[in-house]
């Protein structure tokens, strides 16, 4: 884990207890020395569960295991440890998540398909679920209400600050809370950006429903982000309700956008997180043929290392944009294309703008926090997503990552 924070951190929230959930950490030593790597989160009997989980061809085990779990619709327990993805290790890596998962269960007297199991860190390298097993019963037996921060901070790996958020919604008229953590820095690419991210909610919902919603959140959050445009073989987001509210049945609404902002709240900084980054990087792109060739083009904008390596050296080279949308493969016409930077609108109708004056694009470009917005000019459709520069750090961190 590096050792600097990035310079776009945010603080982690006050989370007070959520009903039903309690939370631990430990160090099992599985790859780090002097920190928690494993952590533990159970829930009461009867809790509902959903997930969405990576695109990658190449998942782990965990992936499969939570996969086939979540077809129950219920959950007892998650554990996640860091430092190992226990991807790419065959049967011993199927044999330690079941293993795990196993010693989960019966510690808190569950089915084992009750236990979803998430690992993270280097691929390939057989997982000693020896040491992780071994550390479950404390671990269990520590578990507490209070323990978000322990928990936030036992899954990070290349992260450089713990991620939560929490929000307050309403069903039926009864307020229940949502509260989720998430870790990411690195291999952070759309179709579930390595990312990991657990949502509890103290309401009642039935499972169907809660996939629905899962669903539906991640598309403009954690699918419209990207750090190196690597999709990782172990991301998870999970939701679980624990019905501890006694919310009546009523519209999900409410619920709904409560949710969707935890999710944007979590995927932004997993972004501002992202490995070496020191600029946030937001694109919209309007104009275009549909919503779908919108986002392909700003996720081509936000995926090019000539585009982000230029707002890493604070440089206003909008030509460098106009390569990324040429090269998206959608509908494009040079002629009808406008770029903008903070605001300033520095190319229009296949050239640059009269009088076009670069100093406040210049001093835009400097800030943390950078705006760009690309206007296709031939239809309704628009996307936004969201990134971050490429400096030497990433190339630092990923370059010293396994030593």
């Amino acid at each position: 884990m590096t050792s600097a924070v990035s310079p776009l951190a945010v603080a982690m929230p006050a989370l007070p207890p959520l009903a039903g959930v309690r939370l631990n950490a430990a160090a099992a030593g599985i790859r780090y020395q002097g920190r928690t790597d494993l952590v533990m989160i159970e829930v009461p009997e009867g809790s509902t569960v959903a997930g969405v989980f990576t695109s990658n061809k190449c998942p782990g085990a965990p992936i499969d295991w939570c996969r086939e779990a979540l077809k129950g619709g219920k959950a007892r327990l998650v554990v996640v440890n860091a430092g190992n993805a226990n991807v790419f290790t065959g049967k011993a890596g199927r044999d330690a998540t079941a293993a795990t998962a196993e010693a989960a269960a019966k510690l808190a007297g569950c089915a084992a398909s009750e236990v979803f199991v998430a690992s993270t860190g280097v691929i390939g390298e057989v997982l000693p679920h020896e040491k992780l097993v071994a550390a479950l019963p404390a671990l269990h037996a520590g578990l507490h209400a209070n323990g978000w921060q322990e928990a936030a901070r036992g899954i990070m790996t290349t992260d450089t600050f713990p991620k939560a958020s929490t929000r307050v919604a309403k069903i039926g008229g009864k307020p229940v809370r949502i509260t989720g953590i998430a870790k990411g820095s690195g291999m952070i690419a759309p179709d579930m950006a390595t990312m990991l991210c657990f949502v509890f909610t103290d309401a009642a919902i039935p499972a169907d429903q809660l996939q629905k919603l899962l669903k539906k959140g991640v598309e403009p959050s954690f699918n419209c982000t990207t750090v190196d445009s690597d999709t990782s073989t172990s991301d998870t987001v999970m939701l679980i309700a624990t019905g501890q509210a006694g919310n009546p049945e009523g519209s999900l609404s409410d619920f709904g956008k409560k949710l969707n902002a935890v999710l944007m709240d979590l995927a932004l900084q997993v972004v501002r997180d992202g490995e070496g980054a020191q600029k946030l990087v937001k694109i919209d792109v309007t104009g275009a043929v549909s919503a779908k060739s919108a986002k392909k083009i700003a996720m081509c904008i936000a995926n090019s290392p000539l585009v982000k390596t230029a707002i890493a050296g604070e440089d206003a080279n909008w030509g460098r944009i106009v390569m990324a949308v040429g090269k998206a493969g959608e509908p494009a016409d040079r002629d009808k294309l406008s770029i903008g930077v903070g605001g300033v609108w520095m190319a229009r109708d296949g050239g640059v703008v009269p009088g076009y004056d670069e100093t406040p694009v210049v001093a835009h470009m400097k800030g943390r926090e950078i705006d760009m917005t690309v206007d296709i000019g031939l239809g309704q459709g628009k996307a936004t997503v969201w990134t971050c520069d490429l400096t030497h750090g990433y190339i630092d961190i990923n370059g010293s990552y396994r030593s």
